[in-house]
C-alpha cells in the first residue's frame, strides 16, 4: 500500500530535527567537512564520519547510511550529490535524492530530513535545488515514509522552496 507522505517545511537547523534519519549534503568520498556536514559531526560526534569513511567511496549521486551519534535520529544519511572536487549536476542532486528516500523505505522508517542539497559549499542555484528536491519527493511512491522534512537554514532558501512546493501542489 503506497503511503500518501506529507512534506513539511522548516527554517532552521536541521541537526536539531527530530526525524529518523537525517541527510547529509556528502560528497563522494563521504569526508565531513563544512556546511551541513560539517554541523553534523560537531553535534553528532566524529563517529559519524568514522563509519562512512568505512562505507566510502560511493558513487556520485547515491546515498549510505550510517549512524547518526547524538542526534536525535536513527541515522545519518550521506548523499553523494557532489564530488569531493565540489561538482555537482542536476543529475546527481535528483539521483541522490531518490538513493536517500530509497534507503529511507529499505531501513522502514517513517521519516527524513534533508537539507537543499548541494546550495552551500557546491553552490548549486537554489531554485533549481527546490524543483529537483520537491520534484523528486512528491514523484515518490512511499510504503514506510509519512513525513518529509526540508529543513532551510535561511529564509531566501526558505521561500524558493515554499514557492516551488506550491506550484507542485496547484
Amino acid at each position: 500500500m503506497v503511503i500518501k507522505m506529507e512534506i513539511v517545511l522548516l527554517l532552521g537547523d536541521i541537526t536539531e530535527v527530530h526525524a529518523d534519519a537525517i541527510v547529509n549534503a556528502a560528497n563522494n568520498q563521504l569526508w565531513m567537512g563544512a556546511g551541513v556536514a560539517g554541523a553534523i559531526k560537531r553535534k553528532g560526534g566524529k563517529i559519524i564520519e568514522e563509519e562512512a569513511l568505512q562505507k566510502g567511496p560511493i558513487q556520485h549521486g547515491d546515498a549510505v547510511e550510517t549512524t547518526a551519534g547524538k542526534l536525535n535520529a536513527k541515522y545519518v544519511i550521506h548523499a553523494a550529490t557532489m564530488r569531493n572536487d565540489g561538482f555537482i549536476t542536476a543529475e546527481s542532486l535528483r539521483s541522490s535524492v531518490l538513493k536517500s528516500l530509497q534507503l529511507a523505505e529499505k531501513l522502514a522508517l517513517s521519516s527524513i530530513a534533508f537539507p537543499a542539497l548541494g546550495t552551500g559549499v557546491a553552490g548549486f542555484p537554489v531554485r533549481e535545488c527546490a524543483k529537483i528536491m520537491i520534484e523528486t519527493i512528491t514523484s515518490f511512491s512511499a510504503l514506510t515514509l509519512q513525513k518529509v522534512y526540508l529543513v532551510l537554514y535561511n529564509k531566501q532558501i526558505y521561500i524558493a522552496f515554499q514557492e516551488e512546493l506550491y506550484k507542485k501542489k496547484n
